[in-house]
């Protein structure tokens, strides 16, 4: 049986990860989200993102981060554990580590990745990280959504679709 638990780690895990891979000569990519609820517009992005270099890792909000977010009280809908095993489980990511604070900033500059993907809600100018990413001479991307799919849009048809 294959084991993806393995790619759930502490940020000290993923760091030492990520410097054997640079000193291989491969390419990391880092992106960050919720993932509550995992959607076809979630594993677009993943994938899109993996294809930008030779790693991905994935900062995984905490609960209590989701919920300082103010995304509304029944967020998230799932859980860290059971959001870390599911995007544990996609082949694009090749390490999940979760951050408690408002933003991944922290993370990213312990990760120091040479490229920083979010999604196209995301302007480039407000990705979190960026200029510290650009200052080591990385890369930055803010990549486009799949149109119409979004955890927020399914809580809602959920809500509204009840009898």
């Amino acid at each position: 049986m294959l084991d993806t638990s393995r790619k759930i780690m502490r940020q000290e895990q993923a760091v030492d990860l990520v410097r054997r891979a640079q000193a291989a000569g491969k390419k990391v990519v880092f992106t960050n989200g919720c993932f509550d609820l995992l959607h076809a517009g979630h594993v677009d992005l993943l994938n899109r993102a993996r294809s930008l270099g030779d790693l991905l890792v994935l900062g995984l909000n905490s609960d209590e981060g989701v919920r300082a977010q103010n995304k509304g009280p029944e967020r998230p809908i799932v859980p860290q554990a059971q959001r870390a095993a599911v995007v544990a489980g996609l082949e694009a990511v090749d390490a999940v580590v979760f951050f408690g604070e408002p933003t991944p900033a922290l993370l990213i500059e312990a990760i120091a990745p040479d490229v920083l993907v979010k999604g196209g809600d995301w302007p480039e100018e407000k990705i979190v990280g960026a200029a510290f990413v650009r200052s080591q001479g990385g890369q930055v991307f803010s990549l486009p959504l799949v149109p119409g799919l979004s955890t927020t849009a399914l809580v809602t048809k959920l809500k509204t679709s009840r009898p």
